[in-house]
C-alpha cells in the first residue's frame, strides 16, 4: 500500500506527515516556531535555521508514529512554493536528498493546492468536484473555481493585503501578539462589533477581487482616536467587516459559476466567526478542512503529493518557486 511522506516548510511551520490512501493520515507532526513573536512577523533567516534544526528528527518521529521504515515509503512530497525562498529550499533539499537515497520519487507540491485539496481528507464530509474554493491565509486571499485536481480557474484575488495579513497588522496596532488572527478574534469576543463603522472593501463594485489595505488604514486611524479600553470594540468591528466582505464575495462567486459547493481553506478558515457566517449564509454548502489542517502542515502536502503521484510525477531535483501562480498548475492527463 502506498505511503507518501509530506514535508511543509513554506514559512514558520515545520510540518511532516505521512498519507496512506484508504487509511488517510497515519502520522502528522507540526512544529510552530516561536522566535518570530518578538519581531511581530516572520524573520526568513530564523525560519530557515529552525527548519534545518527540526526536520531530520521530525521525519524519524513520523516514521515511528506510522510504524514504517524509510524504505516503506513510496514517494516524498514537499512544498516547492509559494513561500519564503530560504525556507522552501530547506524542505526541498531535505526531501530530494531523502527520496534519492531511497530511490523514490520526489514530488514538488504547490502550497495552495495543498490547502485547496485538504477538505477532501475528511471522507465523511461527502465533498466532490466541482466546487468554488476560498483560500484565505496570511499571504493569500483568492477565489478559485475547481473542476478537478489541476483544473483551476482564478475568479478573484487580493489586490494588496491578504485577509490574514490584515489581521496580523491590526493585531500589531492593538498591541496584540503574533500571529494576529487568533489574538484579534479572542479580543473581539469581548467587544461590540456595531459600535464603530468599518468599510466593506470592494463589495459595491462588480468582480471578485479583494482589497484589505484600506480597511487596515481605517483601523489605524481609528486606533489613533480611541483609548485602550475601546480596543475590544475595534477588534470586533474589524473582524465583522472582514467576515462580511468574504461572505459577500463567496456568495457572488457561487452565483457567477452556478456551483453549489464552497470550500474554505487556509489559516483564516479557522476563524469561528467566519465559519458561522458562511454556514448561516450557505447552509449545508460549505466544506472545511479538519481544524488542525487549517494552518500550514505536512498532511496537506502528503495528500496533494499522492494526487500528483497518480499522474506519474517525479521531479527528482531541488526546484522551488517563491512566487508560483496556482493557475500555472497543469491538469493531470
Amino acid at each position: 500500500m502506498q505511503s507518501i511522506l509530506g514535508i511543509e516548510t513554506s514559512c514558520d511551520e515545520t510540518g511532516v506527515a505521512i498519507y496512506r490512501p484508504g487509511d488517510g493520515i497515519v502520522a502528522d507532526l507540526v512544529y510552530t516556531q516561536a522566535d518570530h513573536a518578538a519581531y511581530g512577523g516572520v524573520v526568513p533567516e530564523l525560519a530557515s535555521r529552525d527548519h534545518v534544526r527540526k526536520l531530520p528528527g521530525m521525519i524519524g518521529e513520523a516514521l515511528d508514529q506510522a510504524g514504517l521504515r524509510p524504505r516503506d515509503l513510496d514517494a516524498v512530497a514537499y512544498t516547492a512554493g509559494p513561500g519564503l525562498a530560504g525556507a522552501l529550499l530547506v524542505g526541498a533539499a531535505t526531501a530530494v536528498a531523502f527520496a534519492s537515497a531511497l530511490g523514490r520519487p520526489a514530488i514538488a507540491v504547490h502550497h495552495m493546492e495543498g490547502h485547496l485539496l485538504s477538505p477532501l481528507l475528511d471522507a465523511d464530509a461527502g465533498l466532490d468536484f466541482p466546487f468554488v474554493a476560498l483560500l484565505v491565509s496570511g499571504g493569500h486571499s483568492m477565489l478559485v473555481e475547481v473542476g478537478r485536481v489541476g483544473d483551476y480557474r482564478l475568479l478573484g484575488e487580493t489586490l494588496d493585503d491578504a485577509a490574514g495579513e490584515a489581521f496580523d497588522k491590526t493585531a500589531r496596532l492593538l498591541g496584540l501578539g503574533f500571529p494576529g488572527g487568533p489574538e484579534v478574534a479572542r479580543l473581539a469576543e469581548q467587544g461590540d462589533d456595531r459600535r464603530f463603522d468599518f468599510p466593506r472593501p470592494m463589495v459595491n463594485r462588480p468582480g471578485l477581487d479583494f482589497s484589505f489595505s484600506g480597511l487596515k488604514t481605517h483601523t489605524r486611524l481609528l486606533v489613533g482616536r480611541v483609548g485602550v479600553d475601546d480596543y475590544a470594540d475595534v477588534a470586533a468591528g474589524f473582524e465583522r467587516a472582514v467576515v462580511e466582505t468574504l461572505v459577500i464575495k463567496c456568495r457572488r462567486a457561487l452565483k457567477q459559476t452556478r456551483l453549489e459547493r464552497l470550500v474554505i481553506a487556509g489559516g483564516v478558515s479557522a476563524n469561528q466567526r467566519l465559519r458561522s457566517a458562511l454556514d448561516a449564509a450557505l447552509p449545508d454548502r460549505v466544506y472545511y478542512p479538519p481544524a488542525k489542517l487549517c494552518t500550514d502542515n505536512g498532511a496537506m502536502i502528503a495528500h496533494a503529493g499522492w494526487f500528483r503521484r497518480l499522474e506519474g510525477r517525479n521531479d527528482g531535483q531541488i526546484a522551488v518557486r517563491p512566487r508560483w501562480p496556482l493557475t500555472e498548475l497543469k491538469r493531470p492527463a
